[in-house]
C-alpha cells in the first residue's frame, strides 16, 4: 500500500467504527462529528502533502519498494537524520506545530523499536521480532498511532499494586496460547478517537518495581478492538468557523482516556509481558526517546516561529513595537526560538551511530531542549497577552462586522495602525485562540506536561548527568592553589 491520502484515512476511520463517547454520547462517524470532523480534516491535509511533496515526504520502502513516509525513515547517516527532520517540520507547518501528536512523533517510536529491539527478546525472542514486524506493518500500511502511557490519578502515593482498587489500572488478566487479556484503564490517548491504532508503552519518567509486573506492559491494539471504548475530554471545537477560532476550528486534537475490558490481544502484537525491567529500559535501550525528542524540538521550533510572528504582528498592529519593554519581551521570544535551532543542530551534526546501525542524535542536547522549553513556553504565550492587553477581550465576532448597524461602528472603533477593523480583531481571535481559549490552555499545559511533570524530569536529568569531571575541577584548582606560597607580612 505505501503511503496513504488524506481522502484514504478518511475512509479507514469511517469503516473502523471506533468506539468513541463525546459528549456524553457514542459516536457513530468520527468524521462527520462536530468535534472530530475539522482536525480530521487537518489530518487528512498532512497525509495528502506527503504525496503533494513527494521528493521531501516519502522515500522507497527497502521492503516492498512501495513509497513510505519519510517520519518512518531509519536513520542510517546524519543527511538521514536531516531529511527525516525536514519532513517534520514540513508537516508541523500545515498546523503550525500546534498538533502535538501529528504522526510522525509515533512513527520514530515504531521505528526506533522496530530496529533497536534486542531489550524485548530479553523476556522472549519473539518479542523482539513482533517489534520488527509491526515497524514494518506500521511503514506499509500508514499506520496512524496514538498512545497511552500512564495509569489513572487515584492515589500518586501508592504503586498500583498498593491501590485500594488494584484492578482500575490496565493490568494483565491472563495469558493465553494465542494470546494475552488485559483489563482496565490508562490515560491519556491524544488523537485516541481519530487513528487506527494504539500503542500501550510503559511511562517514560514513572519507573515500576516487580509488585508492578502485571501493570508493565508493551502492546499494540487496534482502536475498534472488542472490549475498547475511547472516552473524549470535552471537546474544545466549539464553533466550526475559522474566522472566529482559526487553531481549535483545525487542530483540536482531543485526547481519550481508554477503557480495555477484558481486551484479547494476540502475542504477534506483544512487546513487554508483565516485566517491570525491561518497561523501565524501553525508552533509553532503544533510542526510542532520542528519536522522539527529536520530532518534538523540530515541531517546537515551528511553534515558536509562529508564536513570534504573532507577537510581532500585534506590536505592529497597534504601534508598540518602538517600546523598550515590548522589545525585551520580543526578544525573549527571538531567543528561545533560537536556543531551540542551536540545540537541534548540535543534536543532527553529533548523531552517532548506535550498537544496532541506527544513527542517533545526541540526547544531551535534545534532552536539554524537552526538559527546558516546557517551562519557557508558557512565558511566551504570557508575553502575546501582555502585548495585547485589553485588546484580547475586545474581540466581536465575523457575524458582528456583518451586521448593517454595528458592523461599521466596530469596523471604525478597533482598527489598528496598519490595519482596518476587520483585519485587526482578525489577528486578536487567532491571539486569544493561541493563548486565551479552552485550545491555548491546553496547548499551555500540554506543552508544560509533554513529556510528562517537569520537576521529575529535572530530577531525573539531574541525577543523569556527568558530575564528577565538573567536581574534579574544583578540587583540583583548591588543590593547585595550596600549592602557592605562602604571602609572609
Amino acid at each position: 500500500m505505501g503511503a496513504k491520502t488524506g481522502e484514504a484515512y478518511k475512509e479507514r476511520l469511517k469503516k473502523a467504527k471506533n468506539n468513541v463517547y463525546a459528549n456524553g454520547e457514542r459516536v457513530e462517524d468520527v468524521t462527520e462529528h462536530p468535534a472530530f470532523k475539522n482536525v480530521i480534516d487537518s489530518m487528512a491535509k498532512l497525509y495528502d502533502v506527503q504525496h503533494e511533496q513527494a521528493d521531501k515526504m516519502l522515500y522507497t520502502s527497502p521492503t516492498t519498494g512501495d513509497k513510505v513516509g519519510m517520519t518512518y525513515k531509519h536513520p542510517t547517516t546524519i543527511e538521514d537524520i536531516i531529511a527525516r527532520r525536514e519532513a517534520i517540520q514540513e508537516w508541523a507547518r500545515t498546523s503550525q506545530g500546534m498538533m502535538g501528536r501529528s504522526p510522525d512523533y509515533l512513527n520514530a517510536e515504531v521505528m526506533a523499536m522496530g530496529m533497536n529491539n534486542d531489550i524485548f527478546a530479553e523476556a522472549d525472542p519473539a518479542f523482539a521480532k513482533n517489534a520488527r514486524d509491526y515497524y514494518e506493518y506500521a511503514r506499509e500500511n500508514d499506520i496512524s498511532l496514538t498512545h497511552t502511557l500512564i495509569h489513572p490519578q487515584v492515589n500518586r502515593a501508592k504503586a498500583e499494586h498498593q491501590q485500594k482498587d488494584a484492578n482500575v489500572a490496565l493490568h494483565l488478566v491472563e495469558e493465553r496460547s494465542d494470546g494475552i487479556i488485559v483489563d482496565g484503564i490508562r490515560l491519556l490517548a491524544t488523537q485516541g478517537a481519530i487513528t487506527d491504532e494504539t500503542l500501550v508503552f510503559p511511562s517514560t519518567v514513572k519507573k515500576a518495581g516487580e509488585l508492578d509486573d502485571p501493570y508493565s506492559l508493551a502492546f499494540v491494539v487496534p482502536n475498534n478492538a472488542q472490549g475498547i471504548k475511547h472516552i473524549s475530554r470535552e471537546p474544545w471545537d466549539y464553533k466550526d468557523n475559522k474566522w472566529d477560532y482559526p487553531l481549535s476550528s483545525r487542530y483540536e486534537e482531543g485526547d481519550t482516556i481508554i477503557s480495555f475490558e477484558n481486551v484479547f490481544v494476540p502475542w504477534e502484537k506483544v512487546f513487554v509481558c508483565g516485566n517491570s525491567s525491561i518497561c523501565n529500559r524501553t525508552f533509553a535501550e532503544t533510542n526510542a526517546v532520542a528519536h522522539m525528542s527529536h520530532q518534538v524540538v523540530a515541531k517546537a521550533i515551528i511553534k515558536t516561529e509562529f508564536i513570534l510572528g504573532v507577537a510581532l504582528s500585534i506590536m505592529d498592529a497597534i504601534g508598540i513595537d518602538q517600546f523598550q519593554h515590548v522589545k525585551d519581551k520580543g526578544r525573549d521570544i527571538m531567543i528561545t526560538l533560537e536556543t531551540m535551532r542551536s540545540h537541534l543542530y548540535r543534536a543532527e551534526h553529533n548523531a552517532k551511530l548506535d550498537k544496532y546501525g541506527t544513527m542517533t542524535p545526541d540526547f544531551a542536547a535534545l534532552d536539554a531542549a524537552r526538559n527546558w522549553y516546557p517551562r519557557v513556553y508558557p512565558s511566551m504565550t504570557e508575553i502575546i497577552r501582555v502585548l495585547a492587553a485589553s485588546g484580547l477581550t475586545g474581540i466581536p465576532t465575523e457575524a458582528d462586522f456583518a451586521h448593517d448597524e454595528i458592523g461599521p461602528i466596530i469596523e471604525r472603533g478597533l482598527q489598528g495602525k496598519n490595519l482596518n477593523g476587520y483585519e485587526r480583531v482578525q489577528l486578536f481571535r487567532l491571539a486569544w485562540d493561541l493563548t486565551a481559549s479552552a485550545f491555548g490552555s491546553r496547548q499551555s499545559h500540554y506543552e508544560y506536561y509533554f513529556f510528562g511533570d517537569p520537576v521529575r524530569m529535572g530530577m531525573t536529568y539531574f541525577d543523569n548527568f556527568e558530575k564528577e569531571s565538573y567536581k574534579n575541577r574544583i578540587s583540583d584548582f583548591l588543590k593547585e592553589a595550596t600549592k602557592q606560597p605562602t604571602i609572609e607580612r
